[in-house]
């Protein structure tokens, strides 16, 4: 077998440029569909963040009432978040109020005859917040709870 040098072989040019030009077309589409791919690709939910204007609540007796409690719904650069649904629940999980946020994040609920467990001398009341975009954001120990 006689080894040529592909220099000096012309068949073995032959057809290369037109191998060189689909190739490379196939490589950009290709590309263009990993592009188009990422850019359509839906965001991830982000997270909210609930405050409140207090921190805790002594009851009297048995049952009592919180009271009005301002809570602020909030993303992680501090902006409000409108139209977020908000639910709280009594140390016992006997007593619930729900809301829906205003265009500057805030709104103010109040339970009625809160109690806690049975034996127990203090506990929280919980929070849930929902909202589009946004991770459902749960928090146990939102405001706590002291029998006085």
């Amino acid at each position: 077998m006689v080894h040529k040098s592909i220099i000096q072989d012309e068949k073995a040019a032959i057809g290369l440029p037109i191998r060189m030009v689909v190739l490379t077309i196939i490589g950009m589409i290709g590309f263009a569909v990993i592009v188009s791919a990422i850019v359509n690709a839906p965001t991830a939910p982000r997270p909210m963040y609930a405050t409140s204007n207090v921190t805790s609540i002594t009851l009297s007796g048995e049952f009592g009432n919180s009271g009005p409690i301002e809570i602020t719904i909030s993303n992680f650069d501090g902006d409000p978040i409108g139209g977020c649904n908000v639910v709280l629940r009594d140390p016992s999980g006997t007593v619930a109020s729900g809301g829906l946020t205003d265009s500057s994040g805030q709104v103010q609920m109040q339970l009625m005859n809160i109690s806690l467990p049975t034996g127990k001398r203090e506990g929280y009341i919980t929070i849930k917040a929902m909202a589009d975009g946004y991770l459902e954001h749960n928090d146990e120990h939102f405001v706590k709870v002291i029998r006085g």
